[in-house]
Parts: structure tokens; sequence; C-alpha cells
């Protein structure tokens, strides 16, 4: 197991859904503003008035590492991020299937497996964060404790959110 220096920090309740975060990763990922070929993506309920960033969580046991037949992939010692390897990699999607966050998807252009691989170290989602929803921090005790207690309060609103459907 490797210890993140650093965490991705994702705070939905101060998400407003500019979907900033997206035009700038396709911008740096794909050269392309294109929201759809980006590894960040705002889940809109327009009628509860909730945004959620979902991007690779870099799990501690990534179930994409563990799915993945043929290795393709393994986590980056500098960042901590898992980095797909697009030579290995033969499509089969596994790794898509069991993400439980949603992290790992589908280039649309391209049809290859693409997710969030922390800009090498220094995330454009993070800058381009106005309300701070995205934040690259410290990986401190105190942070997990913060990111533990959105997680509870993420989950609690799915619950409601799926209660009135």
């Amino acid at each position: 197991m490797i210890v993140l220096q650093k965490i991705l920090l994702i705070d939905p309740e101060k998400c407003t859904g500019c979907r900033l975060c997206e035009s700038a990763c396709s911008l740096r990922q794909e050269k392309v503003c294109n929201p759809l070929r980006a590894r960040v993506h705002v889940v809109k309920w327009e009628t509860a008035g909730l945004y959620i960033p979902v991007v690779c969580q870099q799990c501690d046991s990534p179930i994409c590492e563990t799915v993945c037949p043929l290795r393709a992939v393994k986590r980056d010692v500098k960042t901590g991020a898992m980095l797909i390897d697009n030579d290995l990699c033969v499509g089969c999607r596994l790794c898509v299937q069991f993400c439980p966050f949603g992290g790992v998807e589908i280039d649309v252009k391209t049809g290859k497996i693409i997710k969030c691989d922390l800009c090498g170290g220094d995330p454009v989602c993070v800058k381009f964060c106005d309300p701070a929803a995205l934040q690259y921090v410290e990986a401190t005790r105190v942070n997990m404790m913060k990111r533990r207690s959105a997680a509870e309060r993420f989950s609690e609103l799915m619950r409601k959110l799926l209660a009135t459907i």
C-alpha cells in the first residue's frame, strides 16, 4: 500500500455546477474543450440543486487494478495516481464496470479507457474550481476525517434523493 502525500478532496456542498473543471481537464488532457472527454464530471440533480464532481478516488486498494486481467492499471509512485497503460490495455472495460465511484470511463472519441491521473501531481481542475469544491491537499489525518465527513453527508444526500425518485 502506498501512502498518498496529497489527495484530490471533493466537497459537493461547495460545487456550483459550473463545470469549468470538466473544460479545463479536457483541454489539459485532450487539447480540446469537450467535457465528454474530461476525467472529472459534474453529476447534476437540478431539482435538488445538487452538483457532485465525480473523479477517480485513487483508492488505497483499487478495484480497477485488481480486475485488470493484463495488469494495465498501475500506481504512479510519485503522485499515487492509478494510471492506465494504453499499450497493455485491451479495452475489456472491467475497470469501468467495477469502479464503485464511476471514476474510470471510456473516451467517446477513441474508445480507450481514461481516468484521472492527477495531471502528474498538479491537477488543473483544482485551479479552475473557484468555489474550491475540488482541492488538492496534503493527506493529513484532519483532511482524511474531513473527507469521511463529506462522504457521509454525500451518502445521506443520495439516500434522500433516491427516496424522492
